[in-house]
């Protein structure tokens, strides 16, 4: 293996691992952490609502939309890469799940692709463009009280 396909590995390890933290710093609503994946100029375009432009304005708007939510969890799976020197654009695979406050006992579940660009900025990736292409979505009930059966949800804090 030659010094050049060493490096386009760890590209496609950092490219992934920037796309993953995208998702979990949102699950986790570390708002910081996520700001940090997106580029300055980002331009993002979620299902269809209207384009949006720049990092600080994506964050600010996953912000609002996410700040009733209970808890949320995505499922990524980063399905390609083509990594060009400082230029990266990705197909993602997209499950999540989320529970907001106004129903609580509601899992909301969307099926999606994202459509990605990364650019390396000072040796970091981050997202460059965003194309959220929803394809489906669904409410899901815990009608046979499960959650219920196994003590409900938890642990609210996590030991360190």
């Amino acid at each position: 293996m030659t010094q050049t396909d060493v490096a386009l590995l760890q590209d496609r390890l950092d490219v992934a691992d920037s796309i993953y933290r995208y998702a979990s710093c949102i699950d986790r609503r570390d708002m910081v952490g996520l700001r940090q994946i997106l580029a300055d100029d980002m331009w993002a375009k979620y299902g269809n609502s209207d384009p949006m432009t720049g990092g600080d304005t994506v964050r600010d708007w996953i912000d609002s939309a996410t700040k009733d939510a209970l808890w949320q969890h995505h499922l990524l799976s980063v399905y390609h890469t083509d990594i060009q020197g400082d230029h990266a654009k990705a197909l993602v695979y997209h499950t999540s799940y989320q529970t907001f406050r106004d129903e609580p006992d509601t899992a909301r579940v969307l099926v999606a692709r994202y459509h990605n660009e990364l650019t390396r900025n000072s040796g970091v990736w981050q997202i460059s463009r965003l194309v959220f292409e929803i394809l489906w979505g669904e409410k899901r009930n815990d009608g046979a009280a499960l959650l219920a059966s196994v003590g409900g949800r938890g642990p609210l804090e996590i030991p360190g």
